[in-house]
């Protein structure tokens, strides 16, 4: 029988834990490496994202409203009957 991978021991020991200080300098020096947007770059982006919110938005209301007709309309077709 061969062993699988599920199966396998670790060969090393698990990682130790970091302390607060080092978790912090492991934070900040991540930090700088990130590639932070231009202001033009932000709010092209804002501008994008609300204009997608606002399709969005306007698609399902639009879709709400209709199913209100539908349900409106079969109530008023369907309702209930007359002497009730």
């Amino acid at each position: 029988m061969t062993q699988t991978d599920a199966d396998a021991k670790p060969d090393r020991e698990p990682a130790r834990r970091t302390g607060p200080v080092t978790f912090t300098k492991q934070v900040v020096g991540e930090l700088r490496k990130v590639r932070w947007p231009t202001r033009r770059e932000l709010v092209t982006y804002t501008i994008v994202v609300l204009v997608f919110v606002i399709m969005v938005l306007s698609y399902i209301s639009l879709i709400d409203w209709g199913f209100g007709e539908a349900v409106t309309w079969l109530y008023g077709t369907f309702g209930t009957p007359e002497g009730f």
